[in-house]
């Protein structure tokens, strides 16, 4: 084999560590619980624990009332920026070393230091509200002293917890009693899995059939759990009651689960709580929330280090000049002090300001209403993303069925024929028995009634083969057991384990055939004349990802027919079918248009086939070696020659522009990966009808694989394809992940899109966590749901979806918008313009500081080398305050393009991802233009004045003051009123100023036409040029963005 991947070993990712979480301390034992062990829960009695357990408490703060001081410190003197700049503030106190003022250098870090601990100290304040308001829900507890109230976080293992219905489960627990009369529940997963799907559990039968709720306390029994682990589709455990004749024991499974953060969709429930706080099963899924830095801080703190180098160097030089004469060592000291100013402390001070002003630029933004900042250290990531991981279920899709197409293979209805199928099944209803005489029975009407007959079977069919269980509420006029009674139609919802199934049935009622009522063994439909058809359940075979199908046999009541119905995915059903002609074309049609695709088909039994299926079935059933393999043996023997009756068509609606959305992002040179929990039938349709795959894409749906060589032989197939988007399912991806990490993130990364289905949430956060690490690259996450989380929290910037699933996510997220397409517009306009205006502020900062560090360094140098400072005291402090700190900070106003433009090319943000704007050219640049105007101003001033000292102080600082005002108007792309008001503004404080600066500069030499020509003349020296050179480059070499405005 040509293509064969070379066998290497692969570089485990480390896994997120879940501990000191919710509370608990670095030592976990003392807080219940260090290695994680199976327990035996006695019900209602939480004292008989054999062990400790943790608290049920949920904690999202990254510090504590002890921590937070000294956290927030160590995270800003980690960084050699500030560090720098709290030695340099300490050394003033050695009085050799003093050369100024103390409040020079303390003022600064203090301003600093003041704006980083009042931000934290609000973002950590709102998170703490937000824990305290799910940790005090209050929830009924079952008790010797009757039903007593509880918050969330006083639940103990072993209590036994009322759960309402549409209330969240606060711990895990293992379901008891229900209230419903079927005996089941339905649960909302949504903020665990992602899935919206209903997910039906099943009570312990043993504490069912109990007359009352309280008698569970009466009994003598107890659950044994396993040790808490990540997986959220799985559960081993026994149910034991000791003081039964004979004891009771029951095997628990998944489905007899109550996991926390679902929520109880149908009755009220009773359950038995077995894990808590850390163990919880949702907790562990969720990493741990980390510190972010952005790139862009990594390059500034990367500069300055370039700097601090540049300021051992020149101090060195100095001292060398000297041939290291006296107590060299102290002047080195000096010289570093001296030129402190390389190294301009207020380039923090700038940025920290420019972020809190573009993260309220973003919350004002008109166009993406709703839109929260919640991490507004990192806004200028939103410009250099270059993968972006979404979920699918409410991020890109509404999370809403729509029933769109029927189609017999002769004949297809669509939206705007229902009206058709409606007559046809109305006419199978109130024709009469008998047959038409042959003279009035012409050949059309043999036609139309054969379409009839076939419309009515498909709608009959699909009314038939779910799971949806009608339930009937009070509307205020009815109450629930008269609804229920009369069927009445405003009182009825529909609860299922999927919302396709719904949809489904809805659309069978709007054409005339309701479903009004189910329980275990019987169904009831209600035809277009108000008849009730009664159907008993003979037999259900449930879907699973396995077999992609489900099946259900029912006997009419009325008839004594016994009917097997079957619906499943086209690529199984074709091959249980009868052979037709249009199946497979057909299919595609329909998933092209983004409709997933039911093929529904029927088969009738006699009843001693029926009979004999069901011997072989039980005794299938009933067998402990190879149970699963001989059951679907059994039922396959049914599943021939099927009568194939319809396809169905149904959508998924996806958000407003999802489309145009996904345009933009990939314009701009983003590639999107989709990481959702669903089917991979399902996650592939949605992904070409929102266009992540294109048409003219190929897609390659990786096998499924379990082992090193199945992987291997699935790669090497998949190295040989080109611009092919990859769908690929979770089971799989960890095979490749365990052992060809490298080989399949090198292939992935290729991909002009990634699908991956039935995805853990962990699974998503170590994705992303793979992607930073090969790639380099920064990842922005988005997601609406609790399972979103870790991926979120995980990624570069993580963007929360506030929908159907809640808020988990946005709370959670560094920015939450409410509608997917409004990302369009965070990141190509809003990350685009924070990440360059951020950009320009920051090499606008250093310029300012290395011009006066310049000027510093060539007066030392005509004066003999001496470490003497050119401008004391207020001169110092003004220059980088007053007289020019609002024209500098008012750059992050500047714009290149309008939003508009930005929108419509989304192209421009392609040039961000090279990180163009802030690069090592165009800080060489800067650094060249401060030391040529530092120069030119020093020089000058030394040529042109003529006695007295404070002649150079007052020319050299005048110029300097109006050279930086003048660079900000060279450098400004579009003007803003704010950006004139601080340049006169400036000018303005300036020469007020002069008055009160006495001790500095001389007043009545600036008055004199000596002073004005002189500073008029260093100053057009120092700017001429490079408002030349500015005109010629865009005359000549225009950038991309003047070629849009122009």
């Amino acid at each position: 084999m040509t293509d064969n991947i070379p066998l290497q070993p692969v570089r485990r990712a480390k896994r997120h560590n879940s501990k000191n979480r919710n509370g608990c301390c670095p030592w976990s034992r003392c807080c219940g619980g260090g290695d994680f062990r199976p327990r035996t829960v006695w019900l209602g009695h939480p004292e008989k624990r054999e062990q400790r357990y943790p608290k049920n408490v949920i904690n999202n703060q990254k510090y504590n009332f002890f921590t937070f001081l000294p956290g927030v410190l160590f995270n800003q003197f980690k960084y050699f920026f500030n560090l720098y700049f709290l030695l340099l503030a300490c050394s003033q106190f050695v009085e050799e070393l003093r050369l100024g003022a103390l409040y020079t250098y303390w003022v600064p870090l203090g301003l600093v230091l003041f704006i980083t601990i009042t931000r934290e100290a609000i973002e950590e304040i709102r998170c703490c509200l937000r824990d305290k308001e799910v940790n005090s829900q209050i929830y009924s507890k079952l008790s010797t002293r009757g039903t007593v109230k509880v918050k969330s976080s006083g639940i103990q293992v072993g209590d036994l917890i009322i759960v309402e219905k549409n209330q969240r489960v606060p711990a895990d627990m293992i379901f008891l009693r229900t209230s419903e009369r079927n005996g089941s529940c339905f649960l909302r997963t949504d903020q665990l899995d992602g899935e919206t799907d209903w997910k039906l559990r099943l009570p312990v039968a043993c504490t069912q059939r109990l007359p009352t709720a309280g008698d569970l306390l009466q009994i003598r029994s107890f659950v044994y759990a396993e040790e808490p682990n990540i997986d959220i589709h799985n559960f081993i455990g026994t149910f034991t009651r000791e003081d039964g004749d004979p004891p009771v024991n029951e095997s628990l499974s998944i489905e007899n689960t109550l996991w926390a953060s679902t929520v109880v969709a149908s009755g009220t429930v009773v359950g038995v709580v077995i894990y808590t706080g850390k163990e919880l099963r949702s907790v562990m899924n969720t990493s741990n929330p980390r510190h972010k830095v952005g790139l862009f801080d990594l390059e500034v703190n990367c500069l300055t280090k370039i700097l601090f180098g540049a300021l051992v160097v020149v101090s060195l030089v100095m001292v060398a000049l000297q041939h290291f004469a006296g107590r060299w060592y102290l002047q080195i000291f000096r010289f570093l002090l001296l030129f402190s100013h390389i190294v301009p402390i207020s380039l923090r001070v700038n940025l920290d300001m420019g972020k809190m002003v573009f993260s309220w630029m973003i919350k004002k933004d008109s166009k993406i209403p709703g839109t929260v900042v919640r991490a507004s250290t990192i806004p200028e990531q939103l410009g250099r993303i270059s993968y972006l991981l979404t979920d699918k279920t409410g991020t890109l899709t509404q999370n809403e069925m729509v029933f769109r197409r029927l189609h017999l293979g002769t004949v297809a209805y669509g939206m705007d024929s229902m009206d058709e199928v409606q007559s046809h099944v109305f006419s199978a209803y109130t024709q009469p028995t008998h047959d038409l005489p042959a003279s009035r029975a012409p050949a059309a009407t043999k036609v139309r009634k054969t379409i009839s007959s076939r419309v009515h079977e498909a709608v009959k069919a699909i009314a038939l083969v779910h799971n949806v269980t009608p339930v009937y509420e009070s509307n205020g006029v009815t109450d629930q057991a008269e609804a229920e009674q009369h069927y009445e139609d405003t009182c009825r919802v529909y609860q299922a384990s999927s919302p396709d199934e719904v949809s489904l049935v809805q659309w069978t009622e709007s054409v005339g055939l309701t479903l009004v009522g189910r329980d275990q063994s019987s169904m009831q439909l209600r035809t277009p004349t108000g008849q009730i058809m009664n159907f008993t359940i003979l037999q259900i075979f449930p879907f699973t990802y396995e077999s992609k199908r489900m099946g259900i046999i029912v006997r009419d009541e009325s008839a004594g027919e016994i009917t097997f119905y079957m619906k499943g995915a086209d690529m199984v059903m074709a091959g249980i079918v009868q052979y037709n002609d249009w199946l497979e074309e057909e299919c595609g049609n329909m998933a092209r248009e983004g409709l997933r695709v039911l093929v529904v088909s029927k088969k009738s039994l006699t009843e001693e086939q029926y009979q004999d299926f069901e011997a072989r079935y039980v005794q299938a059933k009933l067998s402990v070696h190879d149970r699963s393999l001989k059951v679907a043996t059994v039922i396959e023997s049914l599943e021939m020659e099927m009568e194939l009756l319809c396809l169905t068509g149904v959508e998924d609606q996806l958000q407003t522009d999802v489309r145009p959305t996904l345009e933009i992002l990939r314009n701009a040179g983003i590639k999107v990966w989709m990481l959702t929990g669903d089917k991979l039938e399902t996650a592939t349709c949605t992904a070409k009808n929102a266009h992540l795959i294109t048409r003219t894409q190929d897609i390659h749906i990786f096998r499924p694989v379990t082992t090193r060589g199945e992987a291997h032989l699935e790669l090497n197939a998949f190295r040989r394809k080109h611009d092919c988007a990859l769908v690929i399912s979770g089971d799989s991806l960890e095979v490749c992940l365990k052992y060809y990490e490298y080989e399949f993130m090198e292939l992935a990364c290729q991909c002009p899109a990634v699908v991956c289905c039935r995805c853990t949430p962990t699974q998503k956060a170590q994705i992303v966590r793979l992607l930073q690490e090969r790639t380099g690259k920064l990842t922005c996450a988005v997601g609406d749901g609790g399972n979103d989380v870790s991926m979120i929290q995980e990624a570069d910037c993580g963007v929360g979806v506030e929908g159907k699933e809640g808020k988990q996510a946005s709370l959670a997220a560094d920015f939450s918008v409410t509608q997917f397409k409004h990302l369009g517009r965070l990141l190509m306009v809003h990350g685009r313009n924070s990440y360059k205006r951020s950009a320009a502020l920051s090499q606008f900062v250093i310029h300012r500081s290395l011009c006066i560090s310049t000027m510093q360094a060539v007066f030392s140098s005509v004066f003999y080398f001496a470490s003497v400072p050119l401008y004391q005291g207020f001169l110092i402090i003004g220059y980088s305050t007053v007289y020019t700190m609002f024209p500098v900070f008012s750059l992050v106003l500047d714009k290149d393009v309008k939003s508009e433009v930005a929108m419509l090319y989304p192209e421009l943000y392609k040039d961000l991802l090279k990180g163009r704007p802030l690069s090592f050219k165009t800080f060489l640049i800067w650094v060249l233009i401060s030391i040529y105007q530092g120069s030119i101003i020093m020089y000058g001033a030394l040529l042109l004045f003529e006695s007295e000292f404070v002649h150079i102080v007052a020319i050299s600082f005048t110029s300097l003051i109006l050279t930086e005002l003048l660079m900000v108007a060279l450098t400004v792309q579009t003007w803003h009123w704010f950006m004139i008001v601080a340049e006169l503004l400036s000018l303005a404080c300036y020469i007020a100023s002069l008055v009160f600066l006495h001790e500095f500069i001389d007043i009545y030499f600036i008055t004199t036409v000596s002073f004005l020509w002189k500073v008029t003349a260093i100053t057009l020296v120092s700017c001429l040029p490079l408002y030349i050179l500015k005109y010629l480059r865009r005359r000549f070499s225009p950038p991309n963005y003047s070629k849009l405005t122009s």
